[in-house]
Parts: structure tokens; sequence; C-alpha cells
């Protein structure tokens, strides 16, 4: 998969955390802690779009590593959410699958950068 794919997964995961954040408000669930889900979830794509705009292969890496943690955050955050019963079954798998499927491009992606890095270096 492409850059650019992880660009439009993660531009649609990040639509999607807003979605499922303003419903929980609406449903009144977790409002103190919500905006944790909120800036990591939709912060792994921004961090992917600015990796296109990097000043070098360093700084491309840099944000394609911060994207991941990013990743990691907010499947803690949809964990926390789902064993407080805040998140429901249905909705915690779905919003799982889908930044795990990103992680996983981001951890080949990275690989791959850095592998590249090394051999120009």
């Amino acid at each position: 998969m492409s850059d650019n794919q992880l660009v439009i997964l993660s531009k649609a995961f990040s639509v999607d955390i807003i979605r499922l954040c303003e419903n929980l408000r609406e449903r009144k669930k977790a409002t103190a802690i919500l905006n944790q889900l909120l800036r990591s979830g939709t912060s792994i794509g921004a961090n992917i779009h600015e990796a296109n705009y990097a000043s070098s292969k360093a700084d491309f890496i840099n944000k394609f590593q911060i994207a991941l943690k990013e990743c990691y955050e907010t499947d803690y955050w949809l964990d926390i959410f789902h064993d407080a019963g805040i998140l429901t079954d249905e909705e915690f798998t779905d919003m799982y699958r889908k930044c795990s499927k990103i992680r996983k491009l981001l951890i080949a992606s990275t690989t791959t950068a850095k592998k590249n890095s090394e051999r120009t270096d």
C-alpha cells in the first residue's frame, strides 16, 4: 500500500473519530476525557499528512514515528472506553480494526523509510 493510501485511510479514520466523539458527547459519555481520544485519533492523520511535506528523510521518519505513537495512544483510549462500557463492542471493534490497519502500515512504511535512509547516508 502506498503512502497515498495511508493518507486516505488516516483521513477517513480522523473523520470517524470525530463522529464517534460527537456521538459520545451527545450521549454524555466520558466528556471529561473525550478530548484525549479526539486529539490522539486525529493527530495520526495530521502527522502522516505533514510527513509528505517533510524537510528531510529524518523529518519524514520522525513524523511517521509520531503518528505511530498516536496510534498506540488511540488504541489505549479505545480500550479504556470499551472496558468502561462507554463504547459498544461494535464501536470498539470497528475503530480498533481501522486503527490497527493504519498502525501496521505505519510500521511497515517507517521500517522501509529507515532502510532506504541508511542506504543513502
